[in-house]
């Protein structure tokens, strides 16, 4: 299905710089699209893109108006990237076949489940007693919603995700494949050389418009609840420990591990394979880069880094040797200090 120019401009807003009827059969990366296509250039800094690519129209920043119209049809908006954003969504929206919603009669629902209005549940997933399913959630095949669970309006568990007893999913949401919210958190008390399990009695609470990845989990509070706000995004294979309270709007890459009663604050950001130790709080508007661990709380927004850097082995050892004498050298360096400035005094007085 292919739809106009004009069609987008309408849905989504914009200045259409070209004739309105150009048909556009797909939306492409900038570097592979070809005739038909409709893609984006975000910056000025990537006007050299416009040159060559063979896409049938451009959305370009005002910036870009000049070349992008020099070279065929655009629309101009003030943020191409949201724009594209928009646009995706409105693309599938307008493309993606949605049979209407109903009951697989291969799902498993507690009589005392609750199944409100335009819910879809697909075969083999199992819904337990008190549950309750907002109006138009969907859960896929073979997911599980436990006992006194609830799904709010409008989201979508995906095939075989896991949604444990008690934890609260708000509306708008979407979580993937393998996603599991609400196993229990690590906690063991030591005892003559063993382990006695704590009981993990709290739940997991999400707010609305959260997204979640595939395979991540989510462990449920060990008292209280684990907690993560409005509109956060975690990407797939991420793990949340036990009582961890992620602030609105905040989003973490792949392969992040947070660790138990960890505090994330709203509009953070974690890159992928990034590790906030246990017990620490990071204040709002804090940006971690990818791999870094956080071993202490940060309490300033701004963009903070903490990893070796890539090296080749040999040179790695050598530094990484060298780093272990840090705390050697820097007490030679205070007696030297020391030293000099006792005989600075010394020659003064003299």
């Amino acid at each position: 299905m292919t739809k106009s120019l004009g069609d987008i401009v309408d849905a989504l807003g914009g200045t259409l710089m070209g004739p309105a009827e150009i048909k556009i059969h797909r939306l492409a990366p900038v570097t592979s699209a070809a005739a038909g296509d409709l893609t984006f250039v975000s910056h000025a800094r990537f006007a050299n893109q416009l040159a060559s690519t063979l896409a049938a129209a451009v959305i370009v920043p005002p910036a870009l108006q000049t070349q992008a119209v020099a070279r065929g049809p655009c629309v101009v908006t003030d943020d191409p990237y949201l724009y594209f954003a928009r646009l995706t969504q409105w693309w599938r929206r307008a493309h993606e076949h949605r049979p209407a919603a109903r009951v697989d009669p291969l799902a498993s629902i507690h009589p005392d489940a609750v199944i409100e209005e335009g819910v879809d549940v697909g075969p083999f997933a199992v819904i337990g007693a008190g549950a309750r399913i907002a109006k138009g959630a969907r859960v896929g095949a073979h997911a599980v919603v436990g006992a006194g669970a609830h799904v709010g309006e409008g989201t979508w568990l995906h095939p075989r995700v896991v949604l444990g007893d008690r934890c609260v999913v708000g509306a708008r949401g979407v979580i993937h494949s393998g996603a599991v919210i609400g196993a229990d958190g690590f906690g063991f008390a030591p005892h003559q050389g063993t382990w006695v399990k704590i009981e993990q009695l709290g739940a997991v609470r999400i707010g609305d418009d959260v997204e979640i990845g595939a395979n991540t989990c989510i462990d449920r509070g060990a008292l209280d609840d684990t907690v993560i706000e409005d509109g956060v995004k975690l990407d797939n294979l991420i793990q949340i420990g036990h009582n961890v309270h992620v602030g609105a709007h905040s989003a973490m890459a792949g392969c992040v591990g947070v660790a138990g009663s960890a505090v994330i604050g709203a509009h953070c950001t974690v890159g992928g394979g990034a590790v906030v130790l246990g017990h620490l709080t990071l204040a709002d508007g804090v940006n971690i880069s990818a791999a870094s661990v956080v071993t202490r709380s940060i309490s300033k927004p701004g963009h903070y880094t903490g990893m070796f850097p890539i090296d080749d082995n040999a040179s790695w050892e050598k530094n990484a040797a060298s780093l272990k004498q840090l705390n050697r050298l820097r007490e030679r360096l205070k007696a030297v200090e020391q030293a000099i400035a006792q005989a600075s005094e010394q020659t003064q007085k003299s």
